[in-house]
Formats: C-alpha cells, structure tokens, sequence
C-alpha cells in the first residue's frame, strides 16, 4: 500500500479536483468581472441616451408653448426672458458670452499649459517631476466655486486697480479664472503625448546637431501634435460647460447685440450671461416651473450639449487623424 501512494499517479490524481475547483473560481469570478464592466457601460450609455431624450422632448416643448420661431431662437440677437418684460429669445448673446470667456480661457491655459508640459516632458529632472505632478493633480481638484471666489474677491480687485474701466462682474476675470482651473488638463494630456514621442526621435535630432530646445520644438512637439490639439479641445469643452466660475464672477447681463452690435458682445472688461450662467438663474427659482422661461432653459441646455459635443467629437477626429504610429 506504501508503494501504491508514492506512485506519482496518485499525486496527480489527489490534485486533480482542486485544480478543477480553480479553474471553475477562476471562470465564475471572470464572468463576475466581465458582468459588472458590461452594466457599467450600459449605465454610461443609458445615461447618455436619457440626458438626450429629456433635452430634445424640453426643448421641443418650449418652441410649442409659445409662438417661439426656431430660426428666432438660432439667429436672434437680444436674449430678454424676463417675467414683466417683452420676451426675446435669440441666444446668440448667451453663446457670445460663453465663447468669450472661453477665449480669455484658452488664451491663459493653452500657453501655460504647454509650456508646462513641455517642461515636465524635456527638461523637468525627476525630483521637480514627483514635486510638480501632485501641485497640478490639487490644481485640478479644487472645487469650481473656490475659483469663483477667486476671480471675484482677488481678480476683479486687482484689474480694477489696472484698469478703473472694467466692470465689477466681466468676462475677463471669470475667463482668468477659468484658464487657471483647466491647465492641468492641458498640462496632463499634453505631457502623456509627449512622453509618448520614442526616444529615437529626440536622439536624431540631437545627432544633427540640434540644442535641447530645438529638439523639443521642433521634434517633440510636431510629433506629439494631435495629441495636444485634442488637450486644446477638451480643455476648451470644460470650459464651455463651467457653471460656478462664470455665475458668480461674470454677471448675469446678456449683451444685447441687436442694439449694442457685436463689439460689445466681444468686450471682456463688461458684464455677460453665459449659457450655463442663465441655467443656473432659472433653476435658482426666478422662474415658473413649466412657464416658457423656465423650458427655455432645456434649449439653451441643448444648444450647450450639442456644442461641448461637437468640440469633444472635433477632438477625437484629430488625435485620430494626425496620430503619429511609431515602431
């Protein structure tokens, strides 16, 4: 019986059912896995399907509460919803708005930010990387209505000191504000791109004879191009859709362009109503629920979807089309 038991077969054979019990945990906690990933993106789908049903059947149903014309809506120039007040509802002057502090935006995060990347990328040695990584990564974190406050109690102040002309509430501090929230964003996407340029690259061009800074110009950036144009993008997106920053710091006054043409619809020192900025008046109470002010609110809310969504989708073309594949 001793010599049976020290058989190999036998050890083998005694191993044989936890192995099979292995591999059937294995399988089930794969197919656990698997399970909850699916259900994870089809709530991300669902969301998004929901989002849009509820956006197009509001908006729908604001052009037939009253005899709001689309092509009024879409064209107009005078944005005046007001209870007591006759009704305009051309959004043009909310959308000059958001793209104006979105412009002040880009002009300080996309400069910034890439200047930062390249730095963290080319030149920063380890021990400035591991210090300025987590100072950006709390950059990001800071809730949006600290810069808000930001823009109002230090920003205002201190342009108004330059400049006695600017108006307490104006697109040029909340845009200020908005630029420094999202250069992390532009820092960190554009960073990851550059990493990504192979180290042949850089060793070729120091091989012609090129400097350190012309290797990073004119070697890492173009190669890493599409991977910054879509930080640009993105970064330029967030800053379409911010909502605390521009309701607190860049006033509630649409600009009246049908009267003040467009050269006050492009002053950053006056006061604008941005998109976002308007939706967070209505829902603040202002409004009759269910009245026309209130579903305009849904409209301004699609024009708003479908922007950040055509600038999100331009992006993703770009780092698609113009991807440099290396070997």
């Amino acid at each position: 019986m001793s010599q049976l038991n020290d058989h190999p077969m036998s050890s083998t054979v005694h191993t044989l059912p936890g192995r099979t019990r292995s591999r059937l945990g294995q399988n089930i906690s794969g197919g656990a896995v698997r399970v909850v990933l699916l259900t994870c993106a089809m709530i991300s789908i669902l969301t998004t399907l929901f989002i849009v049903i509820v956006l197009a059947t509001e908006a729908i149903a604001f052009f037939t509460i009253e005899t709001v014309k689309v092509g009024d809506f879409l064209l107009g120039g005078q944005w005046s919803p007001l209870l007591g007040s006759e009704k305009h509802f051309g959004i043009w002057p909310l959308i000059s708005g958001t793209l104006l502090v979105a412009a002040v935006a880009a002009l300080v995060a996309l400069p910034a930010g890439t200047v930062t990347a390249l730095y963290l990328s080319e030149y920063a040695p380890q021990r400035m990387r591991n210090i300025l990584k987590p100072i950006l990564e709390v950059l990001a974190g800071i809730p949006t209505v600290v810069y808000g406050f930001l823009a109002l109690m230090i920003l205002t102040p201190s342009l108004r000191w330059i400049y006695e002309g600017i108006d307490f509430y104006n697109a040029l501090s909340a845009g200020i504000a908005v630029g420094i929230m999202i250069i992390p964003i532009v820092t960190s996407i554009s960073e990851d791109a550059m990493r990504a340029v192979p180290r042949s690259l850089r060793e070729a061009g120091y091989a012609l004879g090129g400097t350190k800074f012309d290797v990073s110009v004119k070697v890492v950036i173009p190669a890493a191009l599409s991977g910054i144009v879509a930080a640009f993008l993105l970064a330029v997106a967030r800053a379409v859709g911010e909502t605390m920053i521009v309701a607190l710091a860049a006033g509630s006054l649409p600009v009246n362009i049908t009267k003040d043409g467009l050269g006050a619809a492009v002053d950053p020192t006056s006061q604008v109503q941005t998109m976002t900025g308007y939706i967070v008046q209505i829902f603040l109470g202002d409004a009759e629920a269910g009245g026309v002010e209130y579903q305009s609110s849904y409209a301004v809310a699609a024009v708003l979807f479908i922007l950040t969504l055509g600038l999100t989708w331009t992006g993703a073309m770009i780092a698609r089309r113009f991807r440099e594949v290396y070997e």
